[in-house]
């Protein structure tokens, strides 16, 4: 029987992916960065948890004071989202577990309780479920996936595009209800936008 979180949702780990350069931010350690009062990582991390409060959260980037969470490296470091998906999946314990970009200011636990509610009555169907946007593009580091589904793929994978990954999983598509749900950030001005809706403000409450 599946793990559930509060006899509805399934019960997840998750892997964030926080290794990447910030090229257009001028190199800057972009999960770092501080918005409405704490680090885009943390914000990330707190989601987690608030959904699934026991969630095994595996971080995949330098390691850091905060948050809480296992840190572990891809090989080479920087080298992509796929490598780093390959190093934090062997931490992953559970059924199933939400891969996250680390750079989501205005994710919520909300919108992971929306994505687990598109698995209920189907989970032994599924192997995922992934946020699209209003342009219907499958936003891969806004999903929940099923552990052994993933495993098995990434073990025949040579590639190093998420896409050519995940795709061929089929996975449940769920739109955007927030548009602001899997804005990034990847620029300066991303990052002025993200400050001035969200400074103040915790944004983890759902």
């Amino acid at each position: 029987m599946s793990e559930r979180v509060n006899g509805t949702r399934p019960g997840l780990d998750a892997v964030v992916l926080a290794g990447g350069e910030g090229r257009r931010m001028g190199g800057v350690d972009k999960p770092g960065l501080t918005v409405g009062g704490s680090t885009l990582l943390e914000r990330v991390a707190a989601v987690v948890r608030s959904h699934s409060p026991d969630a095994g959260v595996t971080v995949v980037g330098p390691p850091r004071e905060s948050p809480r969470a296992r840190y572990v490296r891809e090989d080479p470091p920087g080298s992509g989202p796929v490598p780093a998906l390959r190093a934090g999946l062997p931490h992953v314990e559970r059924a199933w577990f939400a891969l996250l970009a680390a750079d989501l200011p205005h994710l919520t636990a909300g919108h992971l309780a929306a994505l687990a509610d598109a698995l209920r009555d189907r989970e032994d169907e599924d192997a995922g479920v992934v946020l699209v946007d209003d342009g219907g593009r499958e936003q891969w580091l806004t999903g929940i996936w099923r552990t052994a589904a993933v495993r098995k793929a990434l073990a025949d994978y040579r590639g190093r595009s998420l896409y050519g990954l995940l795709g061929p999983l089929s996975p449940r598509l769920v739109p955007l209800t927030d548009h602001h749900a899997a804005f990034d950030v990847d620029t300066p001005d991303d990052l002025a936008r993200a400050r001035r809706d969200l400074d103040g403000d915790s944004g983890n409450d759902g």
